[in-house]
């Protein structure tokens, strides 16, 4: 029998009963991925398996650094066979780790191939994805499909071009929205960010002169970006992240000096970081967004790497403990301003996973279930401990039942993998409790849980698309059907 078979990971009538009738079916909705919008709209065809499966996936090319793999044969400039051979070297050495079985469960889903990648077959395996990869259902939109997904939001700059992810909806019967990925808006010791102002000014006909057109700008792009049905803003907030409010005149003094060319200390970048942050939490939420907080990234690693491989090369660690306090204080300020948008707190350091839980009961607001969200297990954490641990923490600490549900993460078109592999996990472990007597064993009622965590709860809570169709009023555009699933090889 296949390593993937049909109850993996399910390993009592409980768990098999939740995924094979209820979890399994439902459409995906996955609201925070790093798909490029252009590949959907294009309905990219993929020149062979490197190019779709691993060139785009930061995860494997660690792996292979970790496996003594040299840097030429993941990202430099091996041949794309070479660099497959030197992921079935490695993969088998993967034991223990999601990717293990993230890999096998995208080869057979996928592929319809269902032996584990070795050495050995990697020819086979080569030759036999090469020749599926010709045909139309393989291309970039049309394997997102195949994997059910029903709603997806991209990471997005804000002066990207938009047009990819309306081209993507109407071609492809596939909603393809942007959220805003805000980081540039705050990367003042960045070199380029000067002549990123430079376009901003272009792109919205404005002079930015000071700190108050720079807000009308940004201002003039959120709008933009919700007339394209944008529904959630993202920032990362670093290990050292320290929220301090400076005053107004004290902001508009440190914006100037960027502007002429001059470089903020520690303490001024810090003060006019949090001064914009607290202006776009209260600009998100006038538009009715969330803003997704990814906390805890130790981003500044290898520096050797990051020549290499640019911001995203999977060289990037674990930072340590958030700042509560200064987390605390930033959705005060914003709470107390009558501006506190909802939110999503993901953390790539564990150990905050129970005060980050906590915080979903400490700002809440009349009538809006799950304010404040504790998101899904995150990056280094979406593994099968790490996702038991984030549901029994969030069960503990929080309300389960208002958890929005697992997104991918991912550059690749394969990875939505992650959401079977979730669903298995989450049937599983509610499976196990009731198997231990923590939960009755009530099949209405786990059943109702499970398409809530599955897609419920994040289709409510996104309301996506734009002002026009969230309004109900004419002219809206016409929700697709959930697609079909992948429904071949599914043993």
């Amino acid at each position: 029998m296949s390593f993937i078979h049909t109850d993996f990971l399910l390993s009592n009538s409980t768990a098999r009963a939740l995924f094979h009738d209820v979890a399994h079916s439902l459409p995906i909705i996955d609201y925070h991925n790093h798909i490029d919008p252009v590949a959907l709209a294009e309905n990219r065809q993929y020149e062979n398996l490197t190019q779709l499966w691993l060139s785009l996936d930061p995860y494997k090319h660690r792996l292979m650094r970790i496996n003594g793999v040299p840097e030429d044969r993941i990202t430099g400039e091996a041949s794309d066979y070479d660099k497959f051979m030197a992921w079935a070297h490695t993969l088998p050495r993967t034991l223990g780790n999601p990717l293990y079985h993230w890999s096998a469960l995208e080869l057979q889903r996928v592929f319809g191939i269902k032996e584990t990648l070795t050495e050995e077959n990697a020819q086979m395996v080569w030759q036999a994805c090469q020749e599926q990869l010709q045909q139309e259902e393989f291309r970039a939109a049309n394997l997102i499909k195949r994997w059910g997904v029903e709603t997806m939001s991209t990471s997005d700059d804000l002066l990207d071009d938009l047009q990819p992810h309306q081209q993507a909806t109407l071609t492809h019967s596939l909603n393809v929205y942007p959220s805003l990925r805000g980081d540039t808006i705050l990367a003042f010791s960045s070199q380029h960010y000067r002549a990123w102002i430079k376009e901003l000014a272009t792109q919205t006909g404005l002079t930015i002169r000071n700190l108050e057109d720079y807000q009308t700008a940004i201002q003039q792009k959120i709008h933009d970006f919700d007339q394209a049905g944008c529904r959630l803003a993202d920032h990362a907030l670093d290990p050292d992240f320290y929220f301090a409010l400076p005053s107004e005149a004290q902001a508009m003094n440190y914006f100037h000096q960027i502007i002429a060319g001059n470089k903020l200390n520690q303490q001024e970048s810090v003060q006019l970081t949090s001064y914009l942050l607290n202006f776009l939490g209260k600009a998100y939420a006038e538009q009715g967004w969330i803003l997704q907080l990814h906390i805890g990234a130790q981003r500044q690693t290898s520096t050797r790497l990051k020549k290499i491989t640019g911001g995203a090369g999977g060289f990037a660690g674990i930072g340590h403990a958030c700042d509560i306090d200064s987390l605390c204080r930033f959705l005060d300020s914003l709470e107390q301003a009558g501006q506190l948008p909802r939110m999503i707190l993901y953390t790539l350091n564990p150990s905050d996973y129970e005060a980050l839980a906590s915080l979903t009961g400490s700002f809440a607001e009349d009538g809006v279930a799950g304010k404040i969200q504790l998101g899904p297990a995150w990056w280094y954490n979406d593994h099968y401990e790490g996702i038991q641990h984030h549901l029994k923490v969030l069960a503990n600490y929080g309300m389960l039942s208002r958890f929005l549900g697992m997104t991918t993460d991912s550059r690749s078109p394969l990875s939505f993998s992650r959401h079977e592999y979730f669903r298995r996990v989450l049937c599983n472990t509610l499976g196990t409790w009731v198997k231990e007597g923590h939960l009755p064993n009530d099949t209405k009622l786990l059943s109702e849980l499970v398409q809530n965590l599955c897609y419920e709860n994040a289709q409510q809570h996104m309301k996506y698309g734009n002002k026009t169709e969230r309004e109900g009023k004419s002219g809206a555009r016409v929700d697709c059907n959930p697609p079909e699933r992948i429904t071949n090889n599914s043993n």
